[in-house]
């Protein structure tokens, strides 16, 4: 079951640890060390968020040509940001580079395929979501009850390790097809109301 799971998937060329702290490839996760230092909480989010991207597949108009970047924004400033900043440098899946941009309006944020929330900006996400493209958004937040709410990821922290939910049927609406060995490794949960 994914509950007993923190993630078994590739974080920056590092492995996830077994919520039973078994280690995967000798490394581990959730605040443990890896790769001999400390991970915080943000460190490990920002790798999740980058990985998401490898196990995602966005509609065709997400991308104007074959080469443009993947870009991850966070709405408003967070510690996420910088973390985010630090983990994608250099780094690009398929040929497509990574870029990151702090937005604070529909208008940025629709130049995203990926959108970060800090807990923070919830409630600006929400009044923002109406004018939002209408499709090929990762909506990636960190509070309680956000994919529920029409987030397609929410990361959560449970006995201080960061797992993560997603709403499959927000991926659907952003017709984002998510790999099943990504929704395998997550806790699945459905709208309670569209944006």
């Amino acid at each position: 079951m994914a509950d007993r799971f923190i993630t078994a998937m590739f974080l920056g060329g590092w492995l996830a640890a077994t919520a039973s702290g078994q280690a995967l490839g000798g490394q581990a996760m959730g605040g443990q060390a890896m790769g001999g230092q400390a991970m915080d909480e943000y460190q490990v989010k920002a790798a999740f968020v980058l990985n998401f991207a490898k196990f995602v597949e966005w509609p065709a108009p997400a991308f104007k040509t074959p080469n443009d970047p993947i870009v991850i924004c966070a709405i408003g400033h967070t510690p996420l940001g910088k973390a985010l900043e630090e983990v994608i440098h250099s780094k690009s899946i398929e040929g497509r580079a990574f870029v990151f941009r702090q937005v604070s309006d529909a208008e940025g944020a629709n130049a995203c395929q990926i959108l970060v929330v800090p807990a923070a900006e919830r409630k600006h996400f929400r009044s923002i979501c109406p004018s939002l493209k209408v499709t090929g958004i990762l909506s990636v937040g960190e509070t309680d009850g956000f994919a529920t709410d029409g987030g397609v990821i929410n990361f959560k922290l449970d006995d201080g390790r960061v797992r993560f939910e997603i709403n499959i049927d927000a991926a659907e609406r952003e017709q984002l097809h998510i790999s099943s060995k990504l929704l395998s490794l997550a806790q699945i949960v459905r709208s309670e109301k569209s944006r």
